[in-house]
Order: structure tokens, then sequence, then C-alpha cells
């Protein structure tokens, strides 16, 4: 039971990912077939899909840093000292960080203290609190990820690679065959 409790936590972004890409591609499969089909527009589908798109992505980039997707330059990293280069990892993902921690509290300041309560969205008048909301959950999602893969990179000595990335040594063996 804890187990899979555990195992939900950790994948969290990707089953709620999973289900925003279904209902909104649903969303906009049924705007289109109604237009199409039945001369009727869903009023309020466009704009759902476009925010549950935006939550999509927030919560995307949450797990893309929990895969160690994200891209970065490090071509130049072949060149350099393995110390030196692992340096300049844990750096730039130190200044990541902060610019997270940075982010995290002005858009938790925006949502809870300076927008008003009265915004709503145009077709669905849900109040854009619920649709901003996503901005501070996603980039502490994304400090707690950024944290988890250094954690298991530096102290359990587990080397998180994304499963969809080659590196050049990688790419070179391609080449070549």
């Amino acid at each position: 039971m804890l187990s899979a409790i555990l195992k939900i936590a950790d994948n969290i972004e990707s089953y709620i990912c999973r289900i925003l890409l279904v209902v909104f591609v649903t969303l906009l499969f049924s705007q289109i077939i109604s237009r199409e089909v039945f001369g009727y527009s869903i009023t309020w589908s466009e704009e759902l899909a476009v925010y549950l798109f935006v939550w999509f992505v927030f919560l995307g980039s949450s797990h893309a840093a929990k895969l160690s997707a994200h891209n970065r330059v490090n071509f130049h990293y072949r060149w350099l000292p393995k110390k030196v280069t692992i340096f300049l990892e844990l750096l730039s993902d130190l200044a990541w960080i902060l610019f997270n921690s940075y982010f995290v509290y002005i858009s938790y300041d925006f949502v809870f203290n300076k927008m008003n309560l009265f915004w709503k969205s145009q077709t669905l008048g849900i109040p854009m609190k619920y649709i901003y909301l996503i901005l501070p959950i996603a980039f502490v999602l994304m400090t707690v990820r950024i944290l988890q893969v250094n954690y298991l990179r530096f102290v359990k000595g587990v080397e998180v690679k994304d499963p969809e990335s080659k590196d050049m040594d990688d790419l070179m063996a391609d080449s070549k065959s």
C-alpha cells in the first residue's frame, strides 16, 4: 500500500499530464466535430482546452525536470575535466533553483495577494486565481524534482538520464553505422 502511494506521488505530474492531454484533445476534437458536422459551436470548450494545455505545459516541465530532460547547452563539457563538468552542472542547477524560488515567491504573491478576486475567465466564469495557481505549484514541483535528481546523482550514485536523449557518443556511433 505504501509503495503504491509512493509510486503515485513520484509520478504525479506524469499521471496528471496524461489526464490533461486526453481531456483537452477530446475537447478540441469535440469542438471540431460539433462545428463541422452539426454547425454548432461549444462556446466554453476552447477556453477550457487552453487552460488545460497551460496546466499540461507547466506540469510537463516539472516531469521533464524529474527525468533530467530539460534542454541544456552541454556540448562544451566534453572538453572539460569531469570534476569541472560536475561543478558547472551543479552550479547551473543551483541557479535554476534560485530562479524557481524567486518565481514561486512572486507568483504566490500575485495569486494570493495582488490578484483581484473578481477576475474571472470570460466564458467559464472560473476565478482566474485557480488558473494562475499552476505557477507556484509547477515551480515548487520543478524545484523538488531538481533537488531529487541531484540527490539521486550525488548521494545515491544513480545517474538520472532522459530515456529519449542521446549523448554525443551515441550520436557519433549512430553516424558511423
